[in-house]
C-alpha cells in the first residue's frame, strides 16, 4: 500500500482544527452513516489519504481513502491495517483494564459487547487480480443507545456512554486513528505482514471451540481444526467483508 501525499488541510472538530498528519486531508460530512458514502463518492488515486467524517450523532463515523498498489486479491487486506488503527486509537482513550477486541472480521467489541464495526469498499467491477482505483475504509462506533430505549434490551451492544469513554472532543479518535494507521503501515512494510497480522489476531475474541486463530499471509483467518483439510479451518476475509456483520441495511445504523 503506498502512501498517500496530500496537504493537511484544517479541519474543524467542536471549534478547533483537528491535528493531523501530513499525509492526510479532511473532509466533514453531514452525519455518520454519510462519512462512508461520501467517501465512496470522492474516492480516487488523487483523493488518497482524505479523512471523511461525521462525529456528531449516537453514531459517529470517519472513512479514509486509500491507494492501493497491488490486485485487489491482496490490496483487501489493508482492512486489517484500519481495525488495527482504530483498535489502538479507541484503546487510547478507552476506561482503564478494559481492552478493545475484535468479532471476525469487521465488529468492534468492548466489555464483551459490540460498540461498532469497520467495512472496506472498492470498485464495483474490479477483479480480483486487478489493481483498484482506491479503497476506502470506514469505522462507525455506538456513542449512545438512548433513542433505542432501555439498554438491558440490546445486552448484545454497548456504547462509549455506557462504557465511560470520557471523549468530549470526538475529534481526537480521527487524530489517533491517522497516527495508529502510518504506524500499522509501517510495521506491515517494516517487518512483513505476518508480523503486522499479529496485532489483529491479539485482539480476536477466541474461537467457541477455544483453538487457536491467526491470520495468514492471505488475510483469511486459519482456526486450528484437525477435522478440517490441511488441519485449519479457513475464513476469508473477502466473504467476511462482503456484507457487514454488524450494519443494520435497511437503517444505514449499528444493529443492537
Amino acid at each position: 500500500m503506498r502512501d498517500a501525499t496530500m496537504t493537511n488541510h484544517a479541519a474543524m472538530s467542536q471549534g478547533r482544527a483537528l491535528d493531523l498528519p501530513p499525509l492526510f486531508s479532511v473532509i466533514a460530512a453531514g452525519g455518520g452513516s454519510g462519512a462512508h458514502v461520501e467517501a465512496c463518492r470522492l474516492a480516487s488515486p488523487e483523493a488518497a489519504g482524505t479523512i471523511v467524517h461525521g462525529l456528531d450523532g449516537d453514531c459517529p463515523a470517519f472513512a479514509v481513502v486509500l491507494a492501493p498498489d497491488e490486485p485487489l486479491a491482496s490490496a483487501r487486506r489493508a482492512f486489517l491495517a484500519g481495525m488495527v488503527a482504530f483498535g489502538e486509537a479507541l484503546g487510547a482513550h478507552a476506561p482503564p483494564e478494559r481492552a478493545v477486541r475484535f468479532a471476525w472480521p469487521d465488529a468492534v467489541l468492548f466489555n464483551e459487547a459490540r460498540i461498532g464495526g469497520a467495512r472496506l469498499a472498492w470498485p464495483e467491477h474490479c477483479a480480483e487480480d486487478e489493481t483498484p482505483a482506491w479503497l476506502v475504509f470506514s469505522v462507525t462506533l455506538i456513542a449512545s443507545k438512548r433513542w433505542a430505549g432501555d439498554p438491558g434490551l440490546t445486552p448484545e451492544t454497548t456504547s462509549l456512554e455506557e462504557e465511560g469513554f470520557e471523549i468530549a472532543d470526538r475529534g481526537v479518535l480521527v487524530e489517533s486513528f491517522a497516527r495508529y494507521l502510518m504506524r500499522a503501515f509501517e510495521t506491515w512494510n517494516g517487518q512483513g505482514f505476518e508480523t503486522f497480522a499479529q496485532l489483529f489476531s491479539d485482539r480476536l475474541i477466541p474461537a467457541l471451540s477455544g483453538a487457536p486463530q491467526r491470520v495468514d499471509v492471505t488475510g483469511d483467518l486459519l482456526t486450528e481444526d484437525a477435522a478440517a483439510p490441511g488441519g485449519a479451518r479457513r475464513d476469508s476475509l473477502a466473504a467476511g467483508l462482503a456484507a457487514p456483520t454488524w450494519l443494520d441495511p435497511a437503517t444505514g445504523r449499528p444493529r443492537l
